[in-house]
């Protein structure tokens, strides 16, 4: 028998400018992930948490944490993209239509540039 490893991730050498990654992993979102979300980010908003104000806006549900969305897919890029230390950076994020509990996310990440990070310097204690 032949023990194969799974997947590492990539490395910096393995990242090229106009590499597209689909992510391979989605994620459905539930009420209480958007719940939990708003109120650790401590987001006051009652359209994320109030099923009777969400009701009355245009949306006519609860709207998931557009922060939480974020995050979720930052996290599905992580096994393509940052699993090895490799930092990520965002330009004009838009969230273009309402995400909600029950709606599945995926994800592709796509490289505009690369550059080597610097070092930072080693501060003595």
């Amino acid at each position: 028998m032949t023990i194969k490893a799974g997947w590492q991730g990539r490395a910096y050498e393995d990242i090229s400018v106009g590499d597209i990654y689909p992510h391979a992993l989605g994620r459905t979102i539930t009420d209480v992930d958007n719940i939990w979300f708003t109120l650790l980010t401590n987001n006051p908003n009652p359209i994320h948490f109030d099923q009777v104000y969400a009701a009355q806006t245009e949306f006519k549900r609860l709207l998931v944490d557009s922060t939480f969305t974020l995050a979720l897919v930052t996290g599905l890029s992580v096994a393509d993209v940052s699993q090895n230390a490799i930092n990520l950076g965002w330009d004009e994020v838009r969230l273009t239509h309402p995400v909600y509990a029950g709606d599945t996310l995926h994800a592709w990440s796509e490289v505009l540039e690369v550059r080597e990070s610097q070092s930072r310097p080693t501060m003595a204690s």
